[in-house]
């Protein structure tokens, strides 16, 4: 006996798509997501740690002195120092990757996916290792004769790039990656055959066609290092402050609650403005 099989139809095939199938898992993660985020934003509102009292008070503070507002840049820099030093890792290896045999990118796809199996936490604390005045990076220098006193890294910027770099690099080279591959090799043997040299050819052909993926891993990377509180505070330290560490203390320490709240509305659409910049840049670069 035969048993009937409705076909499924693609949307835009024929058949309405029934969104209130839908409806009820839309509903509890729009629960979830907007019902927090509003009663964080009307924490902000208030001016003392029993929420007895609206006020502007704590935004007022927040905005009035020029060490939180320092903070925000900081962040800010920080993610797009993060982005810049992913970019100048990502797009050599993804010239290797392209122009090897399929077991080659095999090995590399492996390799790229490899620490985002390993615990952010124990990346980090690696990262104290290699960046320590005895470590990996300083016993190397004075060896090779480059120094002759250890160089402070840990608890600097420099050094917090350098870690976040390899944590969040994964996050730039996959997206592009996935990009790069779909590119015609035709247009790269094209360019060279008129006579374009490589970095003509690259810049010309290759980083234009790329920007897709650039701007999809730019936006991970960008979040995810301005958000990487793990990595701040262990790389970072007391000296380095950022907005999530300023939130933990606020929140934690503090409690004082609606300052925290405010700071942490101001990390969110800062981000936000942040991934809204790339995909301004994004859709610039579609109509050129």
């Amino acid at each position: 006996m035969a048993i009937a099989v409705p076909a499924l139809v693609a949307p835009g095939q024929g058949e309405r798509v029934d969104w209130r199938l839908a409806a009820p898992l839309g509903l509890v993660y729009l629960g979830l997501f907007a019902g927090p985020l509003l009663l964080l934003i009307g924490i902000s509102f208030f001016e003392d740690s029993e929420l007895a009292k609206p006020g502007l008070a704590s935004w007022r503070r927040f905005w009035g002195d020029a060490f939180y507002r320092g903070v925000v840049v900081d962040t800010l820099r920080l993610g797009l120092l993060t982005v810049a030093a992913t970019t100048l890792l990502a797009y050599p290896l993804g010239l290797v990757f392209c122009a090897s045999g399929p077991r080659v990118q095999k090995a590399l796809i492996f390799i790229i996916l490899l620490p985002l199996l390993t615990s952010v936490v124990i990346r980090t604390f690696a990262w104290i290792v290699i960046l320590a005045r005895e470590g990996v990076i300083n016993n190397t220098l004075i060896a090779l004769g480059l120094t002759s006193t250890p160089l402070k890294l840990l608890q600097t910027e420099l050094g917090l790039v350098m870690a976040l770099t390899q944590i969040e690099l994964p996050l730039m080279l996959l997206p592009l990656l996935t990009v790069m591959r779909q590119i015609d090799p035709n247009l790269i043997d094209a360019s060279r055959a008129l006579g374009a040299s490589r970095w003509r050819t690259f810049f010309r052909v290759l980083l234009p066609l790329s920007i897709p993926g650039w701007i999809a891993g730019a936006t991970l990377v960008f979040a995810s290092a301005c958000t990487a509180f793990i990595s701040q505070s262990v790389i970072g330290g007391a000296s380095l402050v950022y907005l999530p560490a300023l939130i933990w203390q606020q929140s934690m320490v503090v409690y004082h609650w609606p300052f925290a709240a405010v700071a942490a509305v101001t990390l969110l659409v800062s981000v936000l403005a942040g991934i809204s910049l790339f995909g301004a840049l994004e859709r610039a670069a579609r109509t050129r």
